[in-house]
């Protein structure tokens, strides 16, 4: 049994460039195993991610164990927590959440005023998100920026979102707006 507590979340940096493949590989198989869709990232992309410093990994004794990045939307008014993933041994210790709740302090500390939003088909991923304050949208509430938009046609039901005019899709859209928030991360944690 895994000890949870020997798993390390840390933000990514350049040491950490070489779980990439493995990153975008666990990704890849865990979509096909859902049959849910994704967006599809190179590893040039996650890469930079990563030297940006806007990506979580979670590590086991140097073993990859779980990610997830940050995307910019709309000149930095929306933020998009993405890529969410655990490694198959890593899943049912609560790793999903810790990663979830780290990458969403990471984007509310380098974008403190940006709304943050989720697409999801995951029943899980909604749990996480509302428990972190976000509300279910309609997509009209969410980024405009077309390059995001763009990001959907790598996804197994794009026709769906096309068919809609990208206002509905398989995917439940989640908002984490700051205004509306009566408290903010760490105002109790000194």
């Amino acid at each position: 049994m895994i000890d949870p507590s020997k798993i390390e979340v840390v933000v990514a940096s350049e040491e950490h460039v070489g779980y990439v493949d493995e990153i975008l590989d666990t990704i890849n198989r865990a979509a096909k195993v859902r049959g849910t869709g994704i967006a599809k990232r190179s590893p040039e992309y996650v890469k930079q991610k990563m030297l940006e410093h806007k990506a979580v990994v979670a590590l086991h004794e140097g073993e990859f164990a779980g990610f997830s990045y940050i995307e910019c939307w709309s000149n930095k008014q929306f933020v998009a927590n993405s890529g969410l993933i655990v490694a198959d041994k890593y899943r049912g210790i609560g790793l999903a959440k810790r990663i979830k709740e780290r990458i969403f302090r990471l984007s509310r500390e380098m974008f403190p005023d940006a709304k943050i939003f989720s697409l999801t088909t995951g029943a899980a991923v909604m749990k996480m998100n509302y428990e972190l304050g976000y509300r279910p949208v309609t997509f009209d509430e969410l980024t405009t920026d077309a390059a995001f938009w763009r990001g959907c046609e790598s996804c197994v039901n794009f026709d769906i979102l096309q068919r809609n005019g990208g206002h509905k899709c398989l995917c439940t859209g989640l908002l984490y707006d700051p205004s509306e928030v009566k408290f903010h991360i760490n105002e109790n944690n000194n």
